[in-house]
């Protein structure tokens, strides 16, 4: 049995979730659905594609990713599904997916375009309901996805700068970074909105440096993170998503 993940900015107050999940049992009563998080900003897809790229592998091959962050639902924009790493992931083409185009070394992305498992009638405003999920549902219950559209090789991704830059700020402030491990000197300092910061943790309340003082740690997605113990280094710092990070 193929499990299938959510990850939306939905929240939980409205119904949206419920419906969705609904949608995938209606198609496959036997669906196992796990919740990454609803949590994710409004119509923010950027921080959609960060909290996917940290949660995918940690499931099992053959798993199927919906997310749906989709400021663009009702538009020209694209339904796509993605194949990746023994993944598939279904979703809009708004650049949601963007990291694991980065991240896995080949990936087949499709138009879906096979109507007769969608949902109908299929609202203009609510597609992770009726195009997204029965979509996810189809393919759990053992339709080949390569079945369901058309292959296309463009499509949309973030506009990111390869630069290193704070990629991703949690709700604890915490600055993850896109720094990986081979892309980073030992012994590097990190300078960011003019603030030096050289000492490495191994954990949080590892007691190196000042109490106070920003530190840089590696955190559980694979990236350099900047933090302040119990505190918020992006308030610290007064920096935003997107800031460059300098090495010295």
């Amino acid at each position: 049995m193929r499990s299938i993940t959510l990850l939306t900015d939905f929240g939980t107050a409205d119904y949206f979730v419920g419906a969705m999940k609904g949608a995938i049992l209606s198609v496959n009563p036997q669906a196992v659905i796990v919740d990454i998080t609803h949590e994710i900003p409004a119509q923010d897809v950027a921080a959609g594609a960060f909290t996917l790229l940290a949660a995918y592998t940690t499931f099992p091959a053959g798993t199927i990713h919906v997310a749906v962050v989709d400021p663009g639902v009702g538009s020209s924009r694209r339904p796509i599904l993605v194949s990746a790493g023994g993944y598939v992931f279904v979703g809009p083409d708004n650049g949601i997916f963007t990291h694991i185009y980065d991240r896995e070394t080949t990936f087949q992305a499709f138009h879906i375009t096979a109507t007769e498992y969608f949902r109908h009638p299929v609202s203009t405003t609510f597609h992770g309901r009726d195009i997204f999920a029965p979509i996810a549902a189809a393919i759990s219950a053992g339709v080949d996805h390569t079945s369901l559209g058309t292959p296309i090789p463009d499509p949309i991704k973030i506009a990111a700068s390869t630069e290193p830059h704070i990629l991703h700020i949690d709700r604890f402030g915490n600055l993850i970074t896109n720094i990986t491990r081979n892309a980073v000197k030992e012994g590097a300092t990190l300078v960011i909105n003019g603030k030096a910061i050289s000492t490495l943790r191994n954990f949080f309340g590892e007691e190196v440096g000042g109490a106070e003082e920003p530190f840089a740690i590696w955190g559980s997605a694979g990236f350099l993170e900047i933090a302040v113990n119990g505190r918020s280094a992006a308030e610290i710092l007064g920096v935003k998503r997107g800031d460059e990070v300098h090495t010295d």
